[in-house]
Parts: C-alpha cells; structure tokens; sequence
C-alpha cells in the first residue's frame, strides 16, 4: 500500500481548511509501517518542517498504553483485574461505592466516577511535577460520590484511569511513569517517546497553537496556571512547552513514528517485531465493546462512537493547542495515527481518504 497523491492532497486540505500549522500521519498496514511523513511546521516562529518524529503532546491517547501496561500486569499475574481498586490504592476508599468498583471498571470507563474537567491539569515544563499520589487523593476528595453505581453503564473519566494509573503503580511496585518508560515502551520499540521532552530523542517538539480572538486571550492566560501561555502569534495563541499533570490520564510526549508500534501491537494479537508483549487473545479482548451507555462504547482502553458499527475502535488525544488520534480497523490490519499542534481539525477527512485507499489496494 502506497498513499497515493490523492491522501497527501487530502490532508493539505484538510491543514489550509483548518489552518492546522504542523500536522504528522502514520498509517500501518499488517505488521509494518507502510507510511509515515510530517506536513507543515512545527514552530510557526522558525519554520521548522513536522516529520514523523516530531513530538507532540499526548492527552488522553496516553490511555491506551495505560490500558496495555495494565494488561500486561495482569498477564503476568500482577494484577487482577476484578479486584476492588481499593486493593491497590487504599485512598480510593474514600469514595462512597455502593460495591467495590474494580480495575476493569477503571479500565472500562464503567467504574461511576466523575470526570471533572482538566482545565488546569498542566504545569510549565519549566516547573515541578505534584506528587502524583497526592493529585489523585485531592481529586477523589473533591469527586467522592459516584453518578451511577459500579458496572451500571459506561461514561468516560479522567479520574478513573488517574486512579488506574496508581493501582498500576502499586502492582508494578515502581511509579507509573517509571514502569511504563522503563518496562513497556522499550518493548514495543517506542525509544523516543516517554513523559517529558528529554525522553523524545531531540527532536524539536511541536508547540502548540489554539486559534483564539484576540479578545478572548487575557482570559484565557487567566484561566490557566502561569508560564502556559506564551502569547499571540498571528491569528493563534502560543503555548510555551507544558506538561499534562496526570501521567495516566494524558502524559506521554512523542511522535507518529513512536505510536504507530503501539498500533502494530494491538492489530498483530499483542506482539510486535517478533516480541509478545500480551498474551494472546489480549488484544482482542480491549478491542472488544462490552460498557455501553452514552455517546462511547467502550472496550478496555479503546473506544467507538455509539451506534458506528464494528468497523474500528480508536483514541483521541487533546488540549490546548494539540489534538491526535490513533484508530484501528482490525478487520482491514489498518492502522492510522494523526498528530497535530492546534486544538482541533477534521480529522475524519484525513482518516476517510486512508480507508478509501486501503479498500482499493485491497480489491487491487
């Protein structure tokens, strides 16, 4: 499968129409990356070109190597699963759960907790990282009565895989941050890709941009902590380097290249480059919806729209001035990863003119 014209013509349009400054796309076909490439600039300051490499800010698509660093665990017997979360970080007692919310409702979204809005869930990479344990405990004091019981349906949460993110810790007996750079990411080949820009190899990062009325840019600079906002640039607002508080829920720092080896785990039944990461029919089992209940179906980690069929499952990832998302279609062996550094864009486009393309290689 080779992208055609057609595909990169597709995603500079989607870029001019959404005035997307520095745009990076990887597509996975089998068991290899068929294409990677980097559209734009990084850095509207000094110009310089996006590739594959370039590294990007996470958020939320951080959940599906949660998610596989919790399978993992509980492969090789670590974790249970169906254990009360409690079991593993004793703070989350301080939750009113009418029966005990479990490691695999945290992963399935299905544990009842709330999902406040993280607005000011960064800090200034410059700055200090909170005692991640700590952060959690002041947010579960804040969020301790559950909207529906334990299992009951499915809505999405933040907190619920913060949560996650320190009943891995305890399992793995490490940070969670330590566990996943030093035990996971090196399995699946991901060598530039970690929690903080030192990690990423020295590639230029992306800097984020948000397109915002001038007006609106005190506001914003109000709204959020110190050092975050670096001030206008044209017709968008700059973000000087900032880091997601919150490791579990949205904190690696990478790039397609990188990601496109977590796509190739999860549509080659857990092994990648000949390494079995999880065990067989693991895969399968996070892609499989089981929560419903809302506008997500959700299996563990991965996710759908509600009522899109079974064609595939996907995360998004995004926040202030960045916004990705990695999709698999299991039944294609197509993957697809899209990163780019402004808050949103028509992402289902770019993704469109991919499928198009897979289904004629296939019928070629």
């Amino acid at each position: 499968m080779e992208v055609s014209h057609a595909v990169q013509a597709r995603i500079e349009a989607t870029m001019r129409a959404d005035r997307v400054p520095g745009l990076s796309v990887a597509v996975i076909r089998a068991d290899r990356t068929v294409w990677h490439r980097g559209f734009g600039v990084t850095d509207l300051l000094s110009a310089t070109p996006a590739t594959a490499r370039t590294p990007y800010l996470w958020f939320s698509m951080t959940k599906i190597v949660t998610a596989t660093a919790a399978m993992r665990l509980a492969g090789l017997g670590a974790l249970d699963l169906d254990a009360p979360a409690c079991e593993y970080f004793p703070p989350f007692a301080v939750v009113r759960q009418p029966r005990p919310v479990t490691v695999r409702h945290l992963l399935s979204h299905s544990s009842g907790l709330a999902n406040p809005l993280p607005i000011r869930w960064v800090r200034a990479a410059d700055t200090p990282a909170p005692d991640p344990a700590m952060f959690v405990e002041r947010l579960l004091a804040r969020h301790n009565r559950l909207k529906y019981a334990p299992g009951a349906r499915a809505s999405y949460s933040n907190l619920g895989y913060l949560v996650l993110g320190e009943v891995i810790a305890a399992a793995a007996g490490a940070p969670f941050d330590e566990h996943v750079r030093t035990c996971l990411l090196p399995l699946l080949g991901m060598r530039h890709t970690g929690f903080s820009y030192t990690d990423t190899g020295g590639e230029q990062p992306a800097t984020g941009y948000q397109r915002l009325p001038a007006p609106l840019t005190p506001l914003l600079c109000a709204i959020l902590p110190a050092h975050i906002v670096a001030g206008r640039q044209g017709r968008y607002v700059a973000y000087h380097p900032f880091y997601v508080l919150g490791a579990a829920y949205g904190g690696l720092v990478g790039g397609v290249a990188d990601a496109a080896q977590l796509a190739l785990l999860h549509l080659n039944d857990g092994a990648v480059h000949g390494t079995q990461v999880l065990a067989p029919g693991v895969a399968l089992q996070m892609r499989r919806v089981a929560a419903r209940g809302g506008p997500l179906d959700f299996g563990l980690g991965w996710y759908r729209p509600a009522g899109k069929g079974s064609s595939f499952v996907e995360h998004l990832g995004g926040g202030s001035g960045f916004w990705n998302v990695i999709r698999l279609y299991p039944s294609a062996g197509l993957g697809v990863v899209v990163m780019g550094n402004t808050t949103r864009y028509h992402h289902e486009a770019i993704m469109a003119a991919v499928r198009r393309l897979s289904d004629e290689d296939s019928r070629s």
